[in-house]
Formats: C-alpha cells, sequence, structure tokens
C-alpha cells in the first residue's frame, strides 16, 4: 500500500501522543491547516520549513517528507537547475527502462547503508 504524507505525518503525530492542536502550535500553523494536511485536502503542499518542522518534531527524515510532499528539498532543485540539459534525458531513460531505473534505485539505495 503506498503511503500519503497525510497518512505518515497523522501516524507519526499519534505515535510521539501530540494532539493536532499541539502539534500545530510546535508548528505555529492553524490546527485546521494541520488537519487538511493529514487528510491529504490541502489546496497545496506545505513550504519546505514547514514540512522539515513537521519532520523534526516527528522523527521523520526530512528530505523523505519533502519528496512525499510533492516537493523537491531546495539543493536538489537547485542541483537539477545546474544539470538542467541532461535532466529530461535522464528521467526519459529512467522511465522507457525499469531496469535501469532500478538499478539506479538500488544502486544508491546501497551506498546510503
Amino acid at each position: 500500500m503506498e503511503q500519503s504524507f497525510g497518512k505518515l505525518i497523522r501516524q507519526a503525530r499519534k505515535d510521539k501522543g501530540y494532539s493536532q492542536r499541539e502539534l500545530a502550535k510546535l508548528l505555529d500553523v492553524d490546527f485546521t491547516y494541520l488537519s487538511k494536511l493529514e487528510n491529504d485536502r490541502a489546496d497545496y503542499a506545505p513550504k519546505e520549513d514547514v514540512i522539515r518542522s513537521l519532520a523534526r518534531n516527528l522523527d521523520i527524515d526530512e528530505e523523505e517528507l519533502i519528496v512525499l510532499a510533492g516537493r523537491l528539498p531546495q539543493r536538489y532543485e537547485d542541483f537539477l537547475k545546474q544539470n538542467y540539459k541532461a535532466m529530461p534525458a535522464l528521467l526519459r531513460r529512467m522511465r522507457e527502462n525499469p531496469d535501469f531505473a532500478q538499478k539506479v534505485f538500488q544502486q544508491v539505495a546501497s551506498e546510503g547503508e
């Protein structure tokens, strides 16, 4: 089953024992906005600083949470912009050749261990 941004933060909040109001206060956001995030009903993905604050307060990897929210961490966005000419070809090759994409992902995962 695919994990959604909202489901992940809701479960992490509950695991930490926070109410929505308590966590919203820590994040300096309105609890109704947090509710929309948890229910995957926000009109737009939260800003990177809100996501990073969520991750820190809930002990979730910040960059993974940013990607799950549908955003790209700023430092990666900067890298992609610096290499903008090569990125379409790389992404196209990964989409057209799932085996190549899987090898790339496996290599990255093994380096992270």
